[in-house]
């Protein structure tokens, strides 16, 4: 195990004179994917292959360069799941999982209507299918190419996956008043805020900047979440640790909710806003 102590020590120290604050994490990471095993078990490893070093020196240069450890792995984890993940879809975050406490947090009907807008590899859509195993969960996005991961990480599930775009009118009125919980994590970044390699040269564009202030799709997502849902269902959107003031009046503006509540992620940062559908008499 010696010998491949040192290649992993030899990456991480590649790792971080690439700037990737995450070094040593990664570099074990990719020797627990080169050699399939779990990153917690390498220390068990009698021997890792002959081909290892090899393939674990490839990886370890694409990561310095900056390409994400996801694409590299395939992988992702969310909350209780391993998500299928690569070029052209969004990689999820762990600041997504705050969201995904909250709702489960919610108490819902026994056989919840439930739609994940901007779903992307399907993060929240599937988890929510874990959570509540009777519900009816409709996720949506205009991107193909992640619902592609959406459609590999949903089997299994009952997730309907819908290619639409969220900004477009009237779209879904079949769903109006119908909607228990509304959740989405769509594009938020402001144009111009600067973000790390792996974002500017691997996350899709479309789905990490929105608009010059962050909000272009936040608006016409907090149109629909107060056009579907039934009075008493919830609804959840994140945004970006800039526009959490934003994002509430946007909210308190379609006089339709109640309970408007600004959330944390688990690093304590502004990251989603929260409100409550009121009936026809709030």
């Amino acid at each position: 195990m010696s010998a491949v102590r040192r290649a992993i020590d030899s990456a991480a120290a590649t790792l971080a004179e690439a700037g990737i604050a995450s070094a040593r994490w990664d570099a074990e990471e990719l020797a627990a994917h080169v050699t399939g095993t779990e990153r917690g078990r390498l220390a068990l490893l009698d021997s890792p292959g002959d081909d290892f070093y090899g393939r674990y020196h490839d990886v370890v240069a694409a990561r310095s360069r900056r390409v994400p450890l996801q694409h590299l792995t395939g992988t992702a984890a969310f909350g209780p799941l391993m998500l299928q993940v690569g070029p052209g879809v969004f990689i999820p975050r762990p600041e997504t999982e705050a969201l995904l406490a909250w709702v489960g947090q919610q108490r819902l009907p026994s056989r919840p209507v439930i739609v994940d807008l901007c779903t992307g590899s399907g993060a929240l859509a599937v988890a929510l299918a874990q959570l509540n195993p009777g519900a009816r969960i409709i996720a949506v996005d205009d991107s193909e190419a992640a619902l592609g991961y959406a459609r590999r990480n949903a089997v299994g599930t009952a997730v309907e996956l819908v290619r639409a775009d969220v900004t477009a009118p009237r779209l879904l009125t079949e769903l109006d008043g119908g909607v228990d919980v509304v959740v989405a994590n769509p594009p938020y970044v402001p144009d111009a805020a600067p973000v790390e390699p792996e974002v500017a040269q691997h996350d899709p564009h479309h789905a990490v900047f929105g608009g010059p202030d962050g909000m272009a799709v936040i608006a016409p997502i907090v149109e629909l979440a107060g056009r579907w849902l039934r009075p008493g269902g919830v609804f959840a959107v994140e945004h970006d640790d800039t526009t959490s003031a934003e994002t509430v009046e946007l909210v308190r503006g379609t006089a339709r909710f109640k309970e408007i509540a600004q959330r944390k992620d688990l690093a304590g940062r502004p990251r989603f806003v929260t409100a409550r559908r009121g009936g026809a008499g709030d």
